[in-house]
């Protein structure tokens, strides 16, 4: 990564350019304008674990961006790059995606400095649950203030630590569960969870290609159906979102690039076996069936029809941009594109889907997550059989037509069992994540292309969010 190459901007930057360029577009009063652009408050915490016969020491962040609305969201993660100011930045992030998807959060994020790689289960078990105790102490962990989620190096498992060592510490919380989210399914998660943001990026995709216009744009044709995509990072992310488009919508994956190089071929690339390879061998060398080759990063720049960043911030920067071929580009990560990398990206014509917006399906699930946790009940559980018996209804005088009309007429062969099953958690779900990518998308969508000063969906997604919490600020009497 040459985040350290000539006047490129950090992460940081990258999104105080973004933001300054959207709200010179708009007519905020400038004392609010600055409300909604500072960080309220980052709390740093330095604490002391006893691992193999001494103690280490470990550091962690818990920034705060905006309270407009609360409780705050936004993941936790845990890797060696954190520090202050992505933290800080990622909450930002945090406060504009809710605000574009509606859902009634704050931003906030955390991160730990450590690699997982380096602790067995049980070490990871006890950095976690000091780590929540010293957040939750704070109420840096709360279903009222503070919920956080799965990041970069942390899953299931570790917000159940987290939920854990929440509930010994409030043990009368009847809400306890909800102070995180992206737990297990038997530990009060929510069906879905897991796929969440891979899934938002498949249904940002299909939204995108429901739009002529933005489909001249970026000069595609057709459907996602035979479309090329090149996916870098094959992490939970990157995996469900190639996973999905290949498997549902038909897409051809002919790349995908991991951190000990990339796989290429243009027949398509079987993404569940490379998963597989992965799991099992650390990496995607040796694999059988793509040509291999080590400079991962070349393969950004091969020809495709859709690019999908999954990985990390700023791998596409000021050095490379200039030869990224890809006509589309849905950011699934956060901050993949450096604010300089974005302006050369936007004079060749390339469209850029933004983070903001494409990889929002985590904090959706999320947010249906909470709201499971706070109800006490899973979504589906009451009007499921009763939706079955009303369609029963239909089926029975539809049987009854069948049966008069002999040979003439018959339903078709799986109507029957599909339109009588009512739906589940998992179905609920997905529906109300494919509605929020859909509303969200059309929202951004209106403002790039009302407006003649507003040339990328970039810009469009920060426009709608900033102008959602500018409202949230004024009717709170700020």
């Amino acid at each position: 990564m040459s985040n350290n190459a000539p006047n490129e901007p950090t992460f940081r930057e990258s999104v105080d350019l973004m933001f300054n360029r959207a709200v010179a577009l708009m007519d905020l009063p400038p004392g609010l304008e600055e409300k909604i652009r500072v960080c309220n408050a980052t709390y740093t915490v330095r604490f002391g674990v006893r691992l193999r016969g001494q103690i280490r020491t470990f550091t962690g962040y818990r920034s705060v961006h905006s309270e407009h609305m609360e409780p705050v969201k936004g993941g936790i993660r845990f890797s060696t790059a954190v520090n202050q100011d992505e933290v800080e930045a990622l909450a930002a992030l945090m406060t504009y995606k809710c605000a574009l998807v509606e859902a009634p959060f704050g931003g906030s994020k955390g991160g730990l400095c450590i690699d997982p790689r380096e602790y067995d289960e049980f070490e990871l078990e006890q950095i976690t649950r000091r780590f929540a105790y010293e957040l939750t102490k704070r109420d840096l962990i709360h279903p009222a203030q503070n919920v956080p989620a799965p990041d970069m190096g942390t899953g299931e498992r570790e917000m159940s630590w987290i939920a854990d060592q929440y509930a010994r510490m409030n043990t009368t919380d009847i809400n306890a569960r909800a102070c995180v989210t992206g737990k297990p399914p038997n530990n009060g998660g929510i069906a879905g969870r897991v796929e969440a943001t891979g899934r938002g990026v498949q249904y940002a995709l299909r939204e995108f290609f429901r739009h002529p216009p933005d489909m001249k744009a970026a000069g595609l044709t057709g459907s996602l159906d035979g479309k090329r995509v090149v996916v870098q990072g094959l992490g939970n992310v990157g995996y469900h979102a190639a996973k999905f488009l290949r498997d549902e919508d038909g897409c051809k994956i002919i790349g995908i690039i991991e951190r000990d190089g990339a796989l290429f071929n243009e027949k398509g690339i079987d993404v569940e076996a490379v998963r597989e390879w992965i799991i099992k061998h650390g990496g995607v060398s040796g694999y059988p069936d793509a040509a291999h080759t080590a400079d991962g990063a070349s393969v950004l720049e091969a020809e495709c029809d859709i690019l999908i960043p999954a990985a990390l911030e700023g791998v596409i920067d000021l050095s490379n941009a200039e030869r990224i071929k890809a006509p589309l580009i849905i950011e699934a990560a956060n901050g993949p594109i450096t604010a300089g990398a974005d302006d050369i990206l936007r004079e060749k014509g390339t469209v850029v889907i933004p983070d903001m917006y494409a990889n929002a399906g985590g904090v959706t699930v999320s947010y249906f997550e909470w709201v499971k946790n706070l109800s006490h009940i899973r979504f589906g559980r009451m009007q499921r059989r009763q939706e079955e018996a009303r369609h029963q209804l239909v089926i029975d005088e539809l049987q009854r037509l069948d049966n008069m009309l002999g040979d003439k007429w018959s339903m078709t062969p799986d109507f029957k069992d599909r339109y009588l099953r009512g739906a589940d958690e998992l179905e609920l779900v997905r529906s109300g994540l494919d509605d929020t990518m859909r509303i969200a998308y059309q929202t951004m969508h209106e403002a790039w292309h009302s407006r003649d000063d507003v040339h990328d969906l970039r810009t469009a997604a920060y426009l709608v969010a900033i102008e959602k919490v500018a409202a949230s600020y004024r009717a709170k009497g700020l």
